[in-house]
């Protein structure tokens, strides 16, 4: 399904909304969600037998931290981290700890390690992704440049695709486009994770 001219700029106005306040956030909340969400990714994957995640270094606002890459390292699970190739689907590096990651294009920090290129997603048995909202029917927006939904659909069908947002971003419905890939799960600081219907 195509979005009307209408749609797309309600899309783009919840882009703007989300974003002011991610920005307008303190730094103790901030400080705080992170921590909360941090618990909540290692509580979650401590149920499950997932050995490889995908994850991502937070950028700005984005809801995380660097330090829950480490928790997950220490606690025996291999860690990849996304690394922009073009237009192309994300590739992907494993991450070895904070030195190994350096400064990339958007401000972003990549791994330096080898890259494993665009199948590597197939590996993970989950993929913590970033999100500006989800919604109940699992419909993600992201900032708009599609990177994830032409790499998620790479991950295994059985892998669990998770938006990482705050509490409040966690929405009743989002506008959908036909290219949006879903997600199957979600993980807010206050409620830990969530799942949505397949």
């Amino acid at each position: 399904m195509t979005l009307s001219a209408d749609e797309l700029n309600r899309k783009e106005q919840w882009r703007r909304g989300l974003a002011s306040e991610r920005e307008a956030l303190t730094e103790r909340i901030r400080a705080e969600e992170a921590q909360a969400l941090r618990t909540a990714i290692i509580d979650w994957l401590a149920e499950t037998r997932i050995t490889t995640v995908c994850a991502y270094v937070p950028v700005g606002s984005e809801p995380g931290s660097p330090e829950l890459l480490d928790s997950l390292v220490a606690r025996g699970h291999r860690v990849l981290l996304p690394v922009m190739a073009g237009r192309n689907p994300l590739e992907w590096a494993a991450y070895e700890g904070p030195d190994s990651l350096h400064r990339a294009t958007y401000g972003l920090l990549e791994p330096s390690t080898p890259r494993l290129g665009t199948s590597a997603i197939s590996e993970a048995g989950a993929a913590l992704v970033p999100a500006l909202a989800v919604d109940r029917r699992g419909v993600r927006l992201g900032k708009g440049a599609g990177f994830y939904d032409r790499s998620l659909p790479l991950a295994d069908d059985s892998a669990e695709l998770t938006a990482v947002v705050r509490d409040s971003e966690f929405v009743a419905e989002l506008p959908a486009e036909a290219h949006d890939v879903r997600v199957t799960g979600v993980i807010t600081p206050a409620s830990g994770f969530t799942r949505l219907p397949a």
